[in-house]
């Protein structure tokens, strides 16, 4: 079931010359990829919208630690008392 099985009258192989002419290089052409001005712009519209989101997290972290910092002075300020 496994085993090859091979053509009755198989064809020769190609024969080969050795001649020097040197074949025309192939050119292949890269493949055009198109991108929508609407894919641009969501891309866009995405990074513009997640750095503001990531701004308004960076102020509010420090508001919060500069909050934090002056109710520590000031209840230490009041345990001295």
């Amino acid at each position: 079931m496994f085993l090859p099985k091979y053509p009755a009258n198989p064809t020769p192989p190609p024969a080969h010359s050795h001649t020097t002419v040197d074949p025309a290089p192939v050119q292949r052409t890269a493949p055009q990829i198109s991108v929508s001005t609407g894919a641009v712009t969501a891309v866009l519209v995405g990074g513009v919208v997640l750095t503001a989101l990531l701004a308004a997290v960076a102020v509010t972290a420090i508001s919060v630690a500069v909050a934090a910092v002056v109710l520590r002075s000031m209840l230490r300020d009041q345990h001295r008392f």
